[in-house]
């Protein structure tokens, strides 16, 4: 089988493809899936040059927003048959036309849906959901503002936020992106390259603030959007995307009578997983209806891997980077 493998934390000139790689195997309690598409995130372009929190072990196959089809089950395994469609968020593995994954991390994609489009929703859509309504407690009627609103984690926010009856309000980085997050479901648009943004945000809202920020961004932005919050606030901290971690003020708190909450959909799947599971193969099945709507995709054949690692770093690229098999 073809896979896609680095055997040093050095980024995209790392990635190696191995075309003759061994047929993994599964062991007891674990499935091996014929793999359909993989999404690629913020996280896999810092796994990759060893700037993630967590360092993988090497060698290291990339990829962790999994979807496909089960091709053999291990022993102890009842719950999955050959031919079933899953999807699984790991750390990795899923760059490569098979991969093992515990059966335990599986969640049923529904025969509607395509693994290009499961690949694409799992960690955006899981952590969105988890930050607006597991963190945040989202309530029908708030308003939502999004930092980041074109990038993955933004998109779904906005998506989720007005399915939930919420107003959304889109932090874009240019005029030109304002199209796109209208797209993707904003109410109105702010445009955080102008100095003037927060009067922006003022003036789209009539006068009013955010009850909610979604900041997956970070830096210059995180302080003057808590500033901008509603009595009683949320602050989703998703991450920091702009490159810097920002400190915040702690008085702002008190004045605001507001929260700053982490978000981290890792530690979510990992200490409540059965929970983390429901919530996810129920975000599956409202794509599938069409309650919400799945991200523009661009895909990328395995054999192209380098160049869709190169269009994470890309402005415009288009929509949600997925990598799917050569020939597929």
């Amino acid at each position: 089988m073809k896979r896609v493998v680095i055997n040093a934390l050095d980024g995209i000139n790392a990635l190696e493809i191995e075309e003759q790689a061994p047929l993994p195997e599964p062991g007891p309690g674990e499935v091996r899936l014929r793999v359909g598409a993989a999404g690629l995130g913020f996280v896999d372009g810092l796994l990759i040059s060893g700037k993630y929190q967590w360092k993988p072990p090497l060698p290291f196959v990339p990829g962790g927003e999994i979807a496909g089809t089960v091709d053999a089950v291990g022993d102890g395994v009842a719950s999955w048959m050959p031919g079933q469609k899953a999807a699984a968020w790991l750390m990795g593995g899923g760059l490569a036309d098979y991969c093992v994954v515990p059966s335990a991390s599986l969640v049923a994609v529904p025969e509607g849906l395509s693994a290009a489009t499961a690949a694409s929703v799992l960690l955006d859509y899981a952590t969105a959901d988890y930050a607006l309504n597991v963190r945040g407690a989202l309530r029908t009627g708030e308003t939502v503002f999004v930092l980041g609103a074109n990038g993955g984690v933004g998109g779904a926010a906005m998506a989720i936020a007005k399915a939930e009856g919420a107003r959304v309000i889109a932090g874009v980085s240019g005029a030109e992106r304002r199209e796109p997050a209208m797209a993707r479901g904003a109410h109105a648009t702010v445009d955080l390259s102008q100095a003037d943004w927060r009067a922006q945000l003022r003036t789209v809202l009539d006068g009013a603030a955010p009850d909610l920020v979604v900041d997956p961004l970070g830096g210059d932005y995180t302080e003057p959007a808590f500033r901008s919050l509603a009595k009683d606030g949320r602050h989703l901290v998703v991450g920091f995307a702009a490159g810097g971690i920002p400190a915040l003020p702690v008085n702002l708190a008190l004045l605001k009578n507001a929260a700053l909450v982490g978000v981290d959909v890792r530690h979510f799947a990992e200490g409540d997983s059965a929970n983390f599971r429901s919530r996810l193969s129920h975000l599956l099945r409202r794509c599938e209806s069409g309650e919400l709507p799945a991200p523009p995709i661009a895909s990328y054949p395995l054999s192209r891997t380098k160049d869709a690692f190169l269009a994470l770093s890309r402005r415009g690229r288009g929509g949600k980077l997925v990598v799917v098999p050569d020939g597929a």
